[in-house]
């Protein structure tokens, strides 16, 4: 079974095997796309611009950005990223890593969409 995790892009990559998708709208400051050694870069499976800025990373609004995006992710482009996600996962055996670019480790986007793939 295919097993989801959640890891900063600037943090040391690991020779894990598995397929490396960042999904975060804007590409990380200071990593370059070779240091990123990704499979994927679902950038419309990023929160929106407007959600983004309101959100700006304060934990204490992340319970209500967590509905939001939840919400958008039942939408346009990023319901066509999400489905795509979905059929990455279904058609390979190996551990997906959901790269993200924020500081905090449990309150970003890439952790939403790790609850709700599981």
């Amino acid at each position: 079974m295919t097993k989801i995790k959640t890891r900063r892009i600037y943090d040391k990559m690991k020779e894990d095997g598995g397929i490396r998708i960042l999904v975060d709208r804007l590409w990380p400051r200071g990593v370059s796309k070779e240091e990123a050694q990704l499979d994927y870069w679902l950038k419309e499976l990023g929160p929106s611009n407007e959600l983004r800025k309101w959100f700006n990373h304060e934990g204490k609004k992340f319970a209500q950005f967590k509905e939001k995006y939840k919400e958008e992710l039942k939408q346009g482009d990023q319901q066509e990223a999400f489905i795509k996600l979905k059929e990455i996962i279904k058609e390979t055996d190996k551990d997906i890593t959901l790269l993200f670019g924020a500081k905090d480790e449990e309150n970003n986007n890439a952790k939403v969409l790790e609850e709700v793939i599981q």
